[in-house]
C-alpha cells in the first residue's frame, strides 16, 4: 500500500541558504513534478470554489508561476506585482520593511479596476511585508482582496497573523516551523 504525498512532500530544505542558519524550503521541485504543481495549484483554488475572483496577483517572483496557474484555472486576468523598476508602464508604488532593510513593489496603474476582485498568491508566507504591499496597492486601486493563497506558512515569522490583523482570509498549503 503506497502513502498518498502531500503537497509538502514536494518541497525539498536547503540547509544555510542564502545565510548560515536559515533552512531555505525550495518549491522548485514542487513545480517541476507535475503531479505536485497541480496538487498545488488545485489546493490554492479549492477555499475559494464558487466565489468571484477577477484577477489573480502574484508576487514576484515565485508568485507569477503559481498565480499564472490559478488565474488559467480560474479563467481570470493575471497581475504581477513586481520589484521597483521592472514594469514598463505608469506604476503606483508600495514600500515595505524586509528583515534587513527596505524594499519597494510596483503595479500597473491600470491593472485592476475599482470594484474587481481580487486573490492574492505567493509560495511563501514569512514576515508577510511584501503581501501586506501587495494588498496595499490592490486596495489603493480600488481592488477587493477575497483571500490570500500560499504554498508555504512559516507560522514563527508571524506573518499569517500580521495579513489576518488587515482582516485578510489566508489559506497555506502548508507550514514549516523555524526560520
Amino acid at each position: 500500500m503506497t502513502t498518498q504525498k502531500t503537497v509538502r512532500d514536494y518541497i525539498r530544505t536547503i540547509v544555510d541558504f542564502p545565510h548560515e542558519g536559515i533552512l531555505f524550503r525550495d518549491v522548485t521541485t514542487l513545480f517541476a513534478d507535475p503531479r505536485g504543481f497541480r496538487m498545488a495549484v488545485d489546493q490554492m483554488l479549492h477555499p475559494f470554489t464558487g466565489r468571484r475572483i477577477d484577477k489573480v496577483v502574484g508576487l514576484e517572483a515565485r508568485g507569477f508561476i503559481l498565480g499564472g496557474a490559478v488565474a488559467h484555472q480560474l479563467g481570470c486576468g493575471f497581475v504581477p506585482v513586481r520589484k521597483k523598476g521592472k514594469l514598463p508602464g505608469a506604476v503606483i508604488s508600495e514600500h515595505y520593511t524586509l528583515e534587513y532593510g527596505e524594499a519597494v513593489v510596483e503595479v500597473h496603474d491600470d491593472a485592476i479596476a475599482p470594484g474587481e476582485t481580487v486573490l492574492l498568491v505567493d509560495d511563501l508566507l514569512a514576515t508577510g511585508g511584501t503581501a501586506q504591499a501587495g494588498i496595499k496597492l490592490v486596495e489603493r486601486l480600488g481592488g477587493e482582496i477575497v483571500g490570500c493563497a500560499f504554498v508555504i506558512d512559516l507560522p514563527d515569522l508571524g506573518g499569517r497573523q500580521r495579513l489576518e490583523d488587515m482582516g485578510m482570509d489566508v489559506h497555506a498549503l502548508c507550514a514549516f516551523e523555524g526560520l
